[in-house]
């Protein structure tokens, strides 16, 4: 469902969120060792999420990613939209010009009922509450072994 831009992206603002509920900054490099995804990359997509205020980031040795009070309602509907834009929530899923509800494609309506659960999960919770979950371990962003 989500580039893996994107994946990579949600794993990195969740975990940046339980490292700020600790009163820590953390750099690319352990954010990319701590979701397992690589460093260079991570850094990429890092610099999307701050630039579309998704995260903060500091430079310097007492540096590095962060959100404070100013990220607290971002949902991952934000993080969706800063890396894969409105895709997901946009256009025909068969690729008409001409598809709407006046002249629907055979997927329309289906779809539409598909995007509206789908706008619903990714807004009903924000970031923090999806970190708080990581935190207190009724979920996990790293594979299990």
């Amino acid at each position: 469902m989500f580039s893996k831009s994107c994946q990579y992206a949600i794993k990195a603002v969740i975990y940046i969120h339980k490292q700020s509920l600790d009163g820590k900054k953390v750099g690319a490099k352990e954010i990319g060792q701590e979701i397992d995804t690589p460093d260079a990359f991570t850094a990429k997509i890092l610099q999307v999420l701050v630039k579309q205020h998704v995260v903060g980031s500091f430079k310097g040795p007492t540096g590095g990613f962060f959100v404070d009070k100013s990220h607290e309602s971002k949902t991952l509907k934000d993080v969706v939209m800063a890396i894969d834009g409105d895709n997901l929530f946009q256009g025909c899923s068969l690729g008409l010009n001409q598809c709407s509800e006046k002249n629907p494609c055979p997927l329309h309506f289906e779809i539409v009922k598909v995007r509206s659960n789908i706008h619903y999960m990714l807004t009903s919770k924000s970031l923090k509450q999806l970190a708080e979950e990581v935190g207190d371990g009724s979920t996990v962003l790293a594979r299990l072994v």
